[in-house]
């Protein structure tokens, strides 16, 4: 993503009003070209799509992760390759699948999608645990992440990419991310999952 498209999601987030309190980075400032709001105050961004699954932005600092915790959130698919969340989640409890992706616009493969789904469902199995999925930005890979996630849980794509879109305007489904999404699909139904 551009760095003056920050802005742009930014504005999206907080007219949504999907956003927790939370801080950028000290680092990414300048890579983000833009702060936002006093002392570069920006919210954590997490938009609840089910009562138990999240979808957003990276978490980047333990003051956001605090913010994570605090919502709840048990577990956390981290599909950035920016950075791995491992050691900010530890002092919480939360356990983190960190699943790197480049947000290339190329392909997946299905094996990214499968760490990601074996990991869901074994977090969701106790009722009161909660997963947040996250990327850079959440626009696109975590999206993509959460589309394989419901419909491996019975959600078709068309109603799960409908809710996704509804619950977090911000996301972009790339026609690339969503083809990979689908031959996912079409591996599990033709190994009987």
């Amino acid at each position: 993503m551009r760095a003056g498209s920050w802005k742009t999601v930014a504005n999206r987030l907080a007219a949504s009003g999907s956003v927790v309190e939370a801080r950028w980075p000290g680092n990414l400032s300048g890579k983000i070209g833009t702060r936002i709001g006093k002392h570069g105050t920006f919210g954590m961004d997490m938009t609840w799509v089910t009562g138990r699954i999240a979808v957003g932005g990276g978490i980047w600092t333990a003051e956001n992760m605090v913010a994570v915790a605090r919502a709840g959130v048990t577990h956390i698919i981290d599909m950035q390759i920016e950075f791995d969340d491992t050691g900010l989640a530890e002092p919480h409890g939360i356990e983190v699948l960190w699943n790197p992706i480049d947000d290339d616009f190329q392909p997946k493969p299905p094996e990214v999608f499968q760490r990601g789904v074996d990991f869901a469902v074994q977090a969701l199995e106790a009722e009161a645990n909660k997963l947040f999925i996250h990327c850079a930005a959440g626009v696109h890979r975590a999206p993509m992440m959460t589309l394989a996630v419901l419909c491996t849980s019975g959600w078709t794509p068309e109603t799960a990419r409908e809710l996704i879109e509804k619950r977090r305007p911000v996301v972009d489904f790339a026609d690339v991310y969503v083809r990979s999404v689908e031959r996912f699909l079409d591996q599990q139904v033709r190994a009987g999952k």
